[in-house]
C-alpha cells in the first residue's frame, strides 16, 4: 500500500514525536553532565533496511547502521536485540571518537523488521591517556579510550552484562558511565516501542513508503538546491585549522565541488594536507558532507527532515587515505571536532564563493576545556564545553554564544553546585563578533577561581593564527584566549591548544572564544544597530569607532562625527582580515 500525502506528514509528526521523547528520556536519566547539562546525544530512526531517515540537526552522521550489518546480518536480527560500537575506525568514521557511544536496535511488526532507531551520546571518560579521554597529547588512538567494535549486547532481550563490566571497568567514573549506559539503553528501547507502535497503527507497507518518500523528497531538495547554487564546472575553498597541539600546522582543507554537465555532482577532498601527528584527525564518512550541506540548504524548509537523502545528492565524495580528513590508523581523532567545524565552514565557503558571497561567514570551533584532579578526597574531572560566534548571513547577524547545534553552556549555578569552582565572570566577548553590515556572532568569556589544591588543566581552542572569515568585505571574528591570573604578575597565556598546566587553589582562569565573521561592509551597518551594539556590550565604542566608522559619546550617537567618518569609506578590502576571497588558493 502507497503512503498518501496526508499520512506521509502524520508519520513524519509521529517519528519526530518519537525521537523527541527519546532524547527527552535520555537528559533527564542520565548522570554524567556532559549528556544531561550540555545534552551532547543525538537519536535517530532508519527505515528496515538500515538507512536513516529522520535524524537531528547534526550534520556529522555517516552510515550507522552499516558496521553493525558486516558482522551482524540484518536477516539474523530478532526483537529484544540491542548492538552497540565506538569505533571509528571499524565503523569507516561513522562514529568519529570514542567518547560518543552508539546504540542501535532493530524494531518489528509480527516477526518483520521495520526499521531501526539509534541512541548516541558522549561519555565522559571512556579510559585513555588522561581523564576525560581526549587530550592533545595523544599521539594515536588506543590513548583515546577503550575502543567497543560493533557487538551484541542484547539478545532476545537479555544483555550480555560482562560486556558492560569490561566498559564500566576501563572508565574512571564507573558509577557515572553505568548511568549513562542503562539511560542510553533505556531510550533506545523507548524508541523501539515507538516506532512499532507507529508501524502497528499504518501497517508496514504504508510505512516503508512513506520513509522512501522522505527520503526521496530530501534528496530532491537538497539536488535542486545544489543547481541553483553551483554553476557548471569546479568550484574551490580552502580553510585551515591552527594546529595539531604538538607544534605541527597549519593544516589546511581543501575542497573541489565539481557540476558536471549531467548535473551530477562530485566533491574532492583530496588536496587536503596529510594527516597529523596529534589528535585533529577528522576521520570523515563520505556521508557528512552531504549531510552538512542537507542541513544548510533545508533552512526554510518547511516539513522537511535532515535524513540520508541529503548525501545522496552528493554523486561521489572523495578522500585520500593519510589525509587529515581520511587518516590512517592508528591517528588520533580525540579533537577531531576542530577540523570537523572547519570543514562545516568550508562548505558554506564553498556556497559563499558559487554565489558571489551569499552565504553565511565563518564560525569559530567550540571550546573544550578539561579540568581535573583532587577534591575533598574524590577524583574530579570538569568537562565545560563553551560556546563561540557563528558567522553573519546576508540576512542578519551571527548567533551569539552557540556551542554547536541544540546543545548548551553549562549554567554558573551547576558549575559552582557541581565542582570545585567559582564563576567570577560569564559574559559576551565583546567585540569577538566580525564587524560588518550584519555582525558576526559574539563568543563568551568564562572566569574561573580554582578551589581545588591542585588541578590540571587542558584547553581546546582553535580559529586563533586563522580566524573566522568574514564575507563580501565583512571583517572575520576575534580570536580567543586562555590566560591564567589576568591582570596580575603571574599572568601567563596558555597554548590554545595543550593540556597539563598545573593550576592551584585560588588561580584564576580566563577562558575567551572566538566569534563568527561579518557579512557586508561594515559602513553599511546602520549607526542605530552600532549604537544598540555598543549598549548591550557586544561592541566597544572604540571598535564602533574603528570598524564601523561610527562615533559615540556619552553613550549616544554622534552624527556629526559619524557623517565624517563614514565620508572616508575605506574599500572592502581593507576590512578583509581573513574573507572567504583569501582563504582561496
Amino acid at each position: 500500500m502507497s503512503c498518501d500525502a496526508v499520512t506521509l506528514e502524520i508519520i513524519r509528526g509521529a517519528a519526530r514525536a518519537a525521537q523527541a521523547e527519546m532524547e527527552a528520556l535520555l537528559e533527564r536519566t542520565a548522570m554524567s553532565a556532559f549528556i544531561r547539562e550540555k545534552k551532547d546525544f543525538y537519536t535517530a530512526l532508519f527505515d528496515a533496511e538500515g538507512t536513516m531517515v529522520v535524524g537531528s540537526d547534526l550534520p556529522i552522521f555517516g552510515d550507522i547502521v552499516g558496521p553493525i550489518a558486516r558482522k551482524f546480518p540484518l536477516e539474523t536480527m530478532r526483537p529484544g536485540d540491542l548492538y552497540w560500537y565506538n569505533d571509528c575506525y571499524g565503523s569507516q568514521g561513522a562514529v568519529s571518537h570514542t567518547n560518543d557511544q552508539v546504540f542501535l536496535a532493530p524494531a518489528f511488526l509480527d516477526g518483520v523488521r521495520v526499521g531501526f532507531v539509534m541512541g548516541w551520546a558522549h561519555f565522559s571518560d571512556v579510559g585513555g591517556l588522561r581523564a576525560g579521554s581526549l587530550s592533545p597529547d595523544a599521539t594515536d588512538h588506543f590513548q583515546e579510550g577503550i575502543i567497543i567494535p560493533p557487538v551484541r549486547l542484547m539478545r532476545d532481550g537479555e544483555t550480555n552484562d560482562a560486556l558492560l563490566e569490561v566498559f564500566w571497568r576501563n572508565g574512571r567514573f564507573p558509577t557515572q558511565s553505568r548511568g549513562d549506559t542503562r539511560a542510553l539503553m533505556a531510550a533506545v528501547r523507548l524508541g523501539e516501542r515507538r516506532l512499532e507502535e507507529i508501524a502497528q497503527r499504518f501497517g508496514a507497507d504504508t510505512l516503508a513508503d512513506a520513509f522512501a518518500q522522505l527520503l526521496a523528497r530530501t534528496e530532491a531538495v537538497v539536488r535542486a538546491k545544489l543547481r541553483e547554487a553551483f554553476p557548471i564546472g569546479t568550484t574551490r575553498f580552502t580553510d585551515a585549522i591552527d594546529s595539531d597541539g604538538q607544534g605541527n600546522g597549519p593544516f589546511h582543507l581543501r575542497l573541489a565541488l565539481t557540476r558536471m554537465e549531467d548535473d551530477r555532482f562530485l566533491l574532492d577532498t583530496s588536496a587536503t594536507d596529510d594527516q597529523a601527528p596529534g589528535p585533529v584527525n577528522f576521520l570523515m564518512h563520505p556521508d557528512v558532507p552531504g549531510m552538512a550541506l542537507g542541513l544548510y540548504f533545508l533552512q526554510g524548509e518547511p516539513g522537511q527532515v535532515l535524513n540520508a537523502g541529503a548525501p545522496r545528492a552528493l554523486d561521489e565524495v572523495r578522500r585520500r587515505q593519510g589525509s587529515l580528513l581520511a587518516p590512517r590508523a592508528p591517528a588520533p581523532l580525540g579533537l577531531r571536532g576542530i577540523t570537523m567545524m572547519r570543514l562545516l565552514a568550508a562548505l558554506h565557503g564553498l556556497v559563499a564563493v558559487a554565489r558571489g558571497g551569499e552565504a553565511p561567514a565563518a564560525h569559530s570551533a567550540y571550546v573544550v576545556l578539561a579540568l581535573r584532579g583532587m577534591h575533598e578526597g574524590k577524583p574530579f574531572l570538569m568537562s565545560d564545553g563553551v560556546g563561540v560566534g557563528y558567522g553573519a548571513r546576508p540576512f542578519a547577524d551571527g548567533t551569539d554564544a552557540v556551542y554547536f547545534v541544540a546543545q548548551e553552556n553549562y549554567p554558573a549555578e551547576f558549575m559552582e553546585h557541581s565542582y570545585p569552582v567559582r564563576l567570577h565572570r560569564y559574559a559576551l566577548h565583546m567585540d569577538s563578533g566580525g564587524a560588518g553590515r550584519f555582525r558576526g556572532g559574539c563568543g563568551v568569556v568564562r572566569e574561573y577561581e580554582i578551589l581545588a589544591e591542585q588541578a590540571v588543566l587542558a584547553i581546546r581552542l582553535d580559529t586563533v593564527k586563522n580566524p573566522p572569515w568574514g564575507v563580501a568585505g565583512g571583517m572575520s571574528g576575534g580570536a580567543g584566549a586562555a590566560v591564567v591570573n589576568p591582570g596580575t604578575p603571574e599572568e601567563r597565556h596558555l597554548p590554545s591548544l595543550s593540556d597539563g598546566t598545573v593550576l592551584r587553589r585560588g588561580d584564576i582562569l580566563r577562558l575567551s572564544t572566538g566569534g563568527g565573521g561579518g557579512w557586508g561592509h561594515p559602513h553599511d551597518r546602520p549607526a542605530e544597530a552600532v549604537l544598540a551594539d555598543v549598549r548591550g556590550g557586544f561592541v566597544s565604542a572604540e571598535a564602533a569607532r574603528r570598524d564601523y566608522g561610527v562615533a559615540i559619546a556619552d553613550g549616544a550617537l554622534d552624527e556629526a562625527a559619524t557623517a565624517r567618518l563614514r565620508a572616508q569609506r575605506p574599500p572592502a578590502g581593507a576590512f578583509h582580515r581573513g574573507t572567504y576571497a583569501d582563504a582561496l588558493d
